[in-house]
């Protein structure tokens, strides 16, 4: 999903990039999702009971919300970038994705509540992946309801998004406030963990989104909701992203290489992308395009720092690597 963004957000960008250009991104995408998909479904017929030992892990079983983010993503970026077949592989991925987003959103919660064991300052923005994931399909559902017929499908389509809002938006605001005490009572997370703060972003950027497009599709009804909800929330997701940064330069500063976590600084960036691009088309502000812009730059960036990563790790083969046995304690 974080290449997927890519092709998302440069299609709603006020200055458009090229659609071959959206199109290879989006194919990338699709490749990556196709060969996670495959080796998922491997480890899960193969090494079944470590795949279940995941969900049993608080600090693993939260990234299952990646699974139909990923679908929601890659299905929209089809849409967006008018590849052939977009409309069809974009209404299936949205249906399958939005199905595992409810299940992921109630499961994973249940879990932490009545199976793990959550120590003391251990919240992490990582538990807002199973309930931002609602987020992705209320922002991406407007752009199929306009396909449907008038009247009652696509009414039934819209509020149906915007109950997924909702969904997501009010459980959000449950955990936000448990992370932001944990950094309070218990500093900064490891320089490792400290991409992470950027996804909270995510709920900010996806929630501006989603209605921006519930205000395209029904202008009479979102229009002025998409203004007043998107300007505030807007605004706060820029306070969090100079936090965020700023705890990133100290953990570099600290020695924090590479990560997988990285890969947070793309897809919850491009949400506030998409966000202040919906923005700048519903208020006609020249400095929101701008701010877009401006964004999506750092997204490319962060995505090529990523992938590069990303890529040096599995040539080299640390990213496969067997974890280390933890050291004995000296007697």
């Amino acid at each position: 999903m974080g290449t997927a963004i890519l092709a998302t957000a440069g299609a709603a960008l006020p200055v458009r990039v090229p659609d071959p250009v959206l199109a290879a991104v989006w194919a990338l995408s699709a490749l990556a999702l196709v060969t996670l998909l495959v080796a998922r479904a491997a480890h899960w017929l193969r090494h079944t009971d470590q795949a279940r030992t995941h969900l049993r892990d608080p600090s693993v079983a939260p990234f299952y919300g990646c699974l139909s983010m990923a679908l929601l993503a890659v299905g929209g970026g089809a849409l967006a970038a008018g590849v052939p077949g977009g409309l069809a592989l974009d209404a299936a991925l949205w249906s399958v994705g939005t199905a595992l987003a409810l299940v992921t959103a109630t499961a994973v919660p249940y879990l932490m509540v009545v199976r793990h064991r959550i120590e003391p300052g251990s919240a992490s923005p990582v538990w807002l992946l199973p309930v931002v994931a609602p987020m992705v399909s209320a922002a991406l559902g407007p752009q199929l309801a306009l396909h449907l017929p008038p009247g009652q499908p696509r009414l039934a389509m819209l509020l149906g998004c915007f109950a997924l809002f909702g969904m997501s938006l009010l459980a959000t605001l449950m955990i936000l406030p448990v992370v932001f005490a944990r950094l309070m009572h218990h500093g900064a997370p490891p320089p490792a963990l400290t991409p992470t703060l950027f996804l909270v972003l995510g709920p900010l950027g996806q929630s501006t989104t989603a209605m921006g497009n519930l205000a395209d599709a029904a202008p009479g009804t979102f229009a002025s909701a998409a203004v007043l909800y998107g300007v505030p929330v807007t605004g706060f997701a820029l306070l969090w992203l100079a936090l965020a940064t700023a705890m990133v330069v100290r953990a570099a500063r600290a020695g924090m290489g590479f990560a997988m976590t990285w890969w947070a600084f793309t897809f919850p960036v491009g949400t506030c992308v998409t966000g202040a691009a919906s923005l700048a088309r519903h208020t006609g502000l020249a400095a929101l395009g701008w701010l877009a812009l401006a964004l999506y730059v750092a997204l490319v960036l962060a995505w090529c720092a990523a992938c590069a990563g990303t890529v040096r790790g599995l040539v080299t083969g640390a990213l496969l690597a067997a974890p280390r046995p933890a050291e004995r304690a000296p007697r």
